[in-house]
């Protein structure tokens, strides 16, 4: 999903409101992922004051720790890039029963868990993370028609 999905579907008005946005666009756009990329966002317990965002981009990984209202200065953003040489992806647990899916891994330190459409959603998403750790790429920014093969520089169909 990007960014402005989930921002419509954020749990909590304030949690991606366009003040919050306004920081942490221009820190996306630094790190290579773009004003609107593809991401996850892990709204975590309190997603009123705080929540993760992360995104693929060609070079790496951005994390990006968003603070929605620090006392006396407003939105904060602390962000960095890890190199796909770095990131740590844990192993993805699929449990199914009934008829319904689970999901669960970690990524980064932040535990991803879902159930059918959003364990579907997970899924897709670490598919795209383990194919850039493997070298075979992530989109481009802003298309998904394409990818770019990891360090080879390679043009590669992008993975639905």
């Amino acid at each position: 999903m990007r960014l402005s999905e989930w921002r419509a579907t954020a749990p909590s008005k304030d949690a991606a409101s366009t003040k919050v946005l306004a920081v942490l666009e221009p820190v996306l756009e630094s790190l290579g992922a773009g004003r609107d990329p593809e991401c996850w966002i892990h709204w975590g317990d309190d997603p009123g004051v705080r929540w993760t965002l992360l995104a693929p981009t060609p070079a790496g990984l951005v994390e990006a720790n968003v603070r929605v209202s620090v006392p006396g200065e407003g939105p904060r953003v602390a962000a960095k890039l890890v190199r796909w040489s770095r990131v740590q992806i844990g192993d993805l647990a699929v449990e199914s029963q009934g008829g319904h899916r689970f999901v669960s891994l970690q990524v980064e330190g932040i535990v991803l868990r879902g159930v059918d459409a959003e364990a579907d959603r997970i899924t897709a998403f670490v598919r795209r993370l383990l194919d850039a750790v493997d070298g075979r790429g992530v989109p481009e920014t802003g298309t998904a028609a394409t990818a770019v093969a990891g360090r080879r520089g390679r043009a590669m169909p992008a993975r639905d």
